[in-house]
Parts: structure tokens; sequence; C-alpha cells
């Protein structure tokens, strides 16, 4: 009995937060920012990673409640833990730009989460990770590449340029021009500038 009174207690905690949360994105989209941070917050607190996630995206950029960089991280850092794709990427970025402790920690650690997300199939992870992979200390081309196509199959027509230089200038794969135009055309269709100006050239 005991048993089944802390299971309807957990499913209760689970679906009172899943309706908070619900009602924090109906009325985010309704223009009432501060009762949608007031229902996120109360989900998050609850343990909820998808309300953690939107918390920390209030947080981040000053809706329903005052922009705190610090508190964001610290939401995001929940979503992350409960292995929310977003909440890495986020979390992530977070680390890179803002996060306390040693650079190489932090670069490790937030590595490590938009591995996790890009796996996940969050665009933004894979895109981040190609230029990441592409344009660091010790630049892994291959790997570079991977996630460029990955993000560019996911419809990123900037990634799609990324992948045109690639074979244009043998980043990671054999050099390739005619694959190159064939993706400088599908970004530049796709509205990206840099391949409109790149086909010019």
């Amino acid at each position: 009995l005991e048993e089944a009174a802390f299971q309807l207690q957990q499913i209760f905690r689970i679906d009172i937060s899943i309706a908070l949360n619900i009602l924090g994105i109906e009325s985010m989209r309704a223009g009432h920012c501060r009762a949608a941070f007031t229902c996120f917050k109360l989900a998050a607190d609850r343990g909820y990673s998808k309300a953690q996630f939107n918390v920390g995206l209030c947080y981040e950029h000053g809706r329903g409640t005052e922009k705190d960089l610090e508190k964001a991280g610290f939401y995001y850092c929940q979503a992350a833990s409960s292995r929310h794709p977003m909440g890495q990427y986020r979390y992530a970025r977070y680390l890179l730009q803002h996060g306390p402790g040693s650079l190489w920690h932090r670069h490790h650690q937030a590595v490590a989460l938009l591995e996790q997300a890009a796996g996940a199939g969050i665009t933004e992870a894979q895109a981040y990770l190609g230029v990441f992979y592409m344009r660091g200390l010790q630049p892994q081309e291959k790997r570079g590449l991977k996630y460029l196509l990955q993000a560019a199959n996911s419809g990123d027509a900037q990634s799609r340029y990324h992948v045109g230089v690639c074979y244009e200038q043998g980043l990671g794969v054999q050099q390739n021009l005619a694959e190159a135009l064939r993706h400088y055309r599908q970004s530049a269709a796709a509205g990206n500038r840099q391949a409109r100006e790149r086909l010019r050239a």
C-alpha cells in the first residue's frame, strides 16, 4: 500500500509539473511573460527538465523576470543533468562563454555536452561542433565535416555553406569542386548570402 501511495505521489508530481509547463508555454504565447515564468519556475523546482530549460531561457533573455545569466546557467545545468538535449546545448554554450572554473575543465565539459546534444539531433549543437572542430587549436577536419554534414542534412544553410568550403579546399575530404558547387547552390537556395557570394566568385 505504501508503494502504491508513493507511485501515485510520483505520478501526481509529474502530471502537475507537465501541466504547469504547458500553462507556462500558453501564457508566454499570449504575451503574459510574468505568469509564464511563475509556472515554469514552479514546475522546474519540482524537477521537471523541460521547465528547467524554459526557466533558463527566461533568465537568459529577461522574459518574465530580470535577466540573470548566472541563474540561466544554473537552470540549464539542471536540465542538462536530466539529459534534456537543448539544455545540454545551452549549458555548454554558457560554460564556454561565462562558466566558472578553469578554461580547460569548462572546455572539456562543454564539448562532452555538445557531443551528447548533437547525438540527440540538436542541429545547433551539430553546427557548433562542426565549426569548433574545423577551427580549434588542433583542428580535426574529418570530425568537423561529420558534424557539419549532420547539421546541413537537418536543414542548416550555414552548415551547408561550410560543407561547400570543405569540398572546395579539401578539408577533411578530397577536394572536389563539383561537390563544392552543389553544396553552395543548396545553401544559396536556402537563403545563405555567403554561398551566393561564393558562387558569384
